[in-house]
């Protein structure tokens, strides 16, 4: 008797070379990049606040998030719109990509944990690794990407542009 295989689906983009995915369920939408309101004293990947459908919402520049150079602007980036459970609260924010590829699914058994390199490295905000076409997709996991601090600071900002 054969298992049955479950199966997620995720949005794929890139950042650089590297492809990257998060859950489908938590993009809520694809919008072409603009240049946000900047936020004074924020950490240089918050690019600032933009305005999606009468909400302001934290624009990030997941590039410099994980320590990769900035992002710069082409006619193929755009920014994911997501919100990201964040224990009881939800996270609204944007994530600037290089490019968006497509929605596609990853069967439970094709996904891997964060490599063992046998050195600490920062790897915690990687939920899976799926191999593909020769390469490899990093699945992020959004919730551990963000600290406590973060969050925070991001809600401030959410906050400001509620009362702009």
């Amino acid at each position: 008797m054969a298992g049955t295989s479950s199966e997620s689906q995720f949005v794929t983009f890139s950042l650089d070379n590297e492809v990257f995915a998060v859950p489908v369920s938590v993009v809520r939408e694809i919008l072409d990049h603009e240049d946000a309101f900047k936020i004074p004293h924020g950490p240089d990947y918050l690019l600032g606040l933009r305005d999606v459908r009468g909400q302001g919402v934290p624009v990030i520049d997941l590039r410099l998030r994980l320590g990769m150079t900035k992002t710069e602007k082409t006619p193929h980036t755009r920014a994911l719109v997501l919100d990201v459970p964040m224990g009881d609260k939800t996270l609204t924010l944007g994530l600037v990509a290089d490019r968006v590829f497509e929605v596609i699914p990853f069967r439970d058994e094709e996904i891997e944990g964060a490599p063992d390199i046998g050195v600490r490295w920062r790897s915690d905000y990687i939920a899976g690794v799926v191999r593909r076409n020769g390469g490899f997709v990093v699945i992020v996991d959004l919730a551990r990407l963000f600290s406590g601090a973060e969050v925070a600071m991001m809600g401030t900002a959410n906050h400001l542009a509620a009362t702009a």
